[in-house]
Formats: structure tokens, C-alpha cells, sequence
């Protein structure tokens, strides 16, 4: 079997806070959800560790929350390889890449988060790494400078990416297995409730589960989060266990709606019924009228939004739906005139 897993932190702070880390599967058969994804993935890894070979360069597409970073660690640990991880932004200059490419050991998995942000010059740089296993690198200054080429080991890339259209063809070229995530379903969310329930020591019932499953936005990172509050929340105000009765008292009171909707989502959807008509509304418009970035718009709450049929994007902009309107509890005629409502 794979041998522990070697983790080293290639940047200075990776966001995620120790419970979450405490939630993450190391292995294949822990991992819950993307069946297909899993299925290919273990295939690729078997036939890598017969071979003692690296495992080909992989790029995980879909939205953040999805387990992209979870499924890196565990095709390091299921090789039996040391782990660095880093995201684009933290490579500001080539000698960032060159000082951890020429320092990993043989198989390494390398993972570059938000590999869409990553700057030409290093982008460069790692199309040679990514094939030759070899850094250009250049020694001296003006008529004098040379390039060298310094071999590496072989390693794995894994790139992830929430934007896949704007990683580069030469670049998204070079990764030999490529895989989608997809929103998580409501039975796979609430089989992922179960086992955090059971490593965070607390009991919930079935309708509980399936309520907070229900309210997750089909993503995991989303549903261990409701869970921890949840599991306060029973344990402050409650008998300790996570029942039906204590889920929908604490969504109401952190504002998460039957859909999962959270306040924001609420106020992107009232600022195009309320400001623009309904829509069609340009997606910058829209977050400067909310007071967010574009980013956080597109890479977060739109794809949810969409995916509930609640906004859709047109040539022209973002419009809302007629769902929408239900949802809130507002009609077209009437929707600048009225508060929403919504159940939980």
C-alpha cells in the first residue's frame, strides 16, 4: 500500500482550517461522489504505481468547494508520493517555480491551484518542465547571459481550475488526463454528512441529514460547513444531537433558504429584479452594484445560481427567472414594491 504521505506547503498559508482538513478522505475509496472522476482516476494511478512511473501531468476543471485539492492529496497518497501544493498567484517570479521543481523528489505530486492566474513567464517555464523535466534558466547578464538547461525528476502537475477558458491551449495541452467535476447530488451530499458526522462525533438523523444535504448548494466544502454549525447548535441548544426541528431553526437564523441560498445570493438576484428589471445586466455592473468583485461572482455564486435555473446568462447579460421571482415570493409586476419571503 502507499507509503504516508510526505505533505510540503510550497507557499506560506493554505486556506483551509484544520477541522476541514480533519473531513478530508486520503483515500480513493473514501472519496464520496464524482464517480466517474474516481473511477478513471484510480485506472491512471494503478497502471503509474505497476510501472513505477510518475503519474501523467492531471487537470481538475469545476467550481470551487468541489474537492479538486482533496482528490490531489489523495493521488499523491494512492502513489505513494511527497505532495507540494501552491496556487498561481504565490509564483510571482520564475525563481518562485525553478526553487521548488528543482528540489522535488522522483513522482512528486505538484499541485497549482487557480492555475488560470499563473503569469506568462512562469506559464513558459513550465511547458518545459511539464514535457522535458528539464528549467531554462539564465546565467549572467546582457551579451554575456546563457541558458541553461537543468534536469528535474519526473513529476506529476496537477492543475486546478475553477476558469478553464482561460488556461491556454498550449498549456492545457500538456496535461495528459483531464477531468470535470459536477455538482454533488443531495444523496451524495448526505452520504458525506454521515462519515464528517461520524469523525466529528455527533449524531444526525436521516430527515436532518437530508435537510442540511437539500441546503449544501452541491458542495461538500458548503456541507461540512453547515454541519459544524449545526452540530453548535445542538449541542448549545439542543440534546447534542442534529435533528430535523434544530437544522431548520439553524438555517433560519444563519439565512440559508430551502435551496441554499445564503443573504448575498438573495441580494444578487433583488439587485437585477430591483436595479435593472429583471435583466439583461452585465456581469461587471452587477458586481460593482452589489459591491463584489467579478470574480467572486462568476467563480462562486453564479454557477449555483444557474444551476438552480434561478439566472441565466445571455449574450446581452444576466437575467433572472421566472423561478426566481417564485422563490422570493415576488411577481414581475410587483417586484420593486415587495420584501421576499422565502421557506426553509
Amino acid at each position: 500500500m502507499a507509503s504516508p504521505l510526505n505533505i510540503v506547503r510550497a507557499d506560506i498559508d493554505y486556506e483551509d482550517d484544520a477541522q476541514e482538513n480533519s473531513l478530508r478522505p486520503s483515500l480513493l475509496n473514501e472519496f464520496l461522489g464524482q464517480q466517474s472522476v474516481k473511477e478513471n482516476l484510480s485506472v491512471f494511478i494503478n497502471a503509474a504505481r505497476e510501472r513505477q512511473e510518475a503519474l501523467d501531468h492531471l487537470f481538475l476543471i469545476g467550481p470551487p468547494g468541489l474537492g479538486k485539492t482533496t482528490l490531489a492529496q489523495i493521488t499523491a497518497n494512492e502513489l505513494g508520493a511527497d505532495f507540494k501544493v501552491t496556487s498561481a498567484p504565490a509564483l510571482e517570479k520564475p525563481k518562485d517555480l525553478a526553487g521548488i521543481l528543482s528540489t522535488i523528489s522522483p513522482r512528486t505530486v505538484f499541485f497549482i491551484d487557480e492555475i488560470h492566474r499563473l503569469k506568462p513567464a512562469i506559464e513558459e517555464m513550465l511547458y518545459i518542465a511539464m514535457e522535458d523535466y528539464e528549467l531554462d534558466w539564465v546565467i549572467g547578464q546582457g551579451a554575456a547571459a546563457r541558458t541553461v538547461r537543468i534536469p528535474i525528476p519526473k513529476f506529476t502537475l496537477v492543475g486546478a481550475t475553477t476558469k478553464a477558458g482561460m488556461v491556454s491551449s498550449p498549456l492545457r495541452s500538456r496535461f495528459g488526463i483531464i477531468q470535470r467535476f459536477s455538482f454533488y447530488t443531495k444523496e451524495e451530499l448526505s452520504l458525506i454528512i454521515r462519515r464528517s458526522a461520524k469523525i466529528l462525533n455527533v449524531e444526525v438523523d436521516d430527515d436532518a441529514a437530508l435537510l442540511m444535504a437539500g441546503c449544501s448548494r452541491g458542495t461538500p466544502r458548503v456541507t461540512n460547513r453547515i454541519l459544524r454549525r449545526m452540530r453548535d447548535f445542538a449541542q448549545v441548544e439542543g440534546s447534542g444531537v442534529i435533528t430535523e426541528e434544530i437544522v431548520r431553526s439553524g438555517l433560519a437564523r444563519l439565512g440559508i433558504d430551502s435551496l441554499g441560498l445564503e443573504k448575498y445570493d438573495r441580494e444578487i438576484l433583488l439587485a437585477v429584479i430591483n436595479k435593472f428589471g429583471g435583466g439583461p445586466v452585465g456581469a461587471e455592473t452587477l458586481a460593482i452594484s452589489i459591491g463584489d468583485s467579478m470574480d467572486t461572482l462568476e467563480d462562486y455564486y453564479e454557477p449555483y445560481l444557474i444551476q438552480c435555473g434561478l439566472l441565466q446568462r445571455t449574450p446581452r447579460g444576466r437575467v433572472v427567472t421566472e423561478k426566481a421571482y417564485t422563490h422570493l415570493g415576488l411577481s414581475p409586476s410587483s417586484a420593486q414594491r415587495e420584501s421576499p419571503s422565502f421557506d426553509f
